[in-house]
């Protein structure tokens, strides 16, 4: 399963209208403005928050909404190494979805691949409703949190609340991890 962000785009606006609901209405569950919202509709590349927390705005699962396809186990689900579901998203960032499988679940669990970054430039900021859980599998990543700055290394953890303003980079080469995010914006 892949996908395509025209499609997605597509997938969005089809499932609001279905729903009757107003870009106004789905904006403002996201916390964004008409605006931001009406740009993804447009098809502007989206972050892997936002299109979890559209599929539960929209009342689907994230790898419906991303492609098109529903997933259907619901007992367990077993994702091989280097099988999960690509979320391209970022420029050099690779992202799998680890549990694409597994029908309405409770949090997003994510293999990230980050590429070295460059210490030079400022850190690239973002936020998104819920709490998110980053564990380095190999590597050193540089993470700023609301002002804050970690250095983590492998095996380190860090959770926080990801509304803060936040942004990562690797260090020393590419730099993988574990990161886990569960939405609370809707419930």
């Amino acid at each position: 399963m892949d996908y395509d962000v025209k499609e997605l785009a597509s997938r969005i606006k089809g499932l609001r209208e279905d729903l009757e609901y107003t870009t106004e209405y789905v904006a403002k569950r996201l916390n964004i403005t008409t605006e931001q919202y009406e740009e993804i509709e447009n098809g502007k590349d989206v972050s892997i928050s936002q299109i979890n927390a559209l599929a539960t705005v929209l009342g689907v699962d994230f790898v419906t909404l991303l492609t098109g396809e529903t997933p259907k186990l619901k007992g367990y689900s077993v994702v091989r190494n280097g099988k999960g579901l690509p979320v391209n998203r970022r420029s050099g960032f690779d992202y799998q979805d680890m549990a694409y499988l597994f029908r309405n679940k409770n949090l997003l669990p994510v293999l990230v691949t980050a590429p070295k970054g460059d210490e030079t430039q400022p850190i690239a900021l973002s936020s998104h409703e819920g709490q998110e859980f980053d564990f380095l599998l190999e590597g050193t990543l540089k993470i700023t949190i609301d002002g804050h700055t970690e250095i983590l290394g492998t095996g380190d953890a860090i959770y926080y609340d990801s509304a803060k303003p936040h942004g990562m980079i690797a260090l020393d080469g590419d730099c993988k991890f574990l990161a886990v995010l569960v939405d609370n914006f809707a419930k």
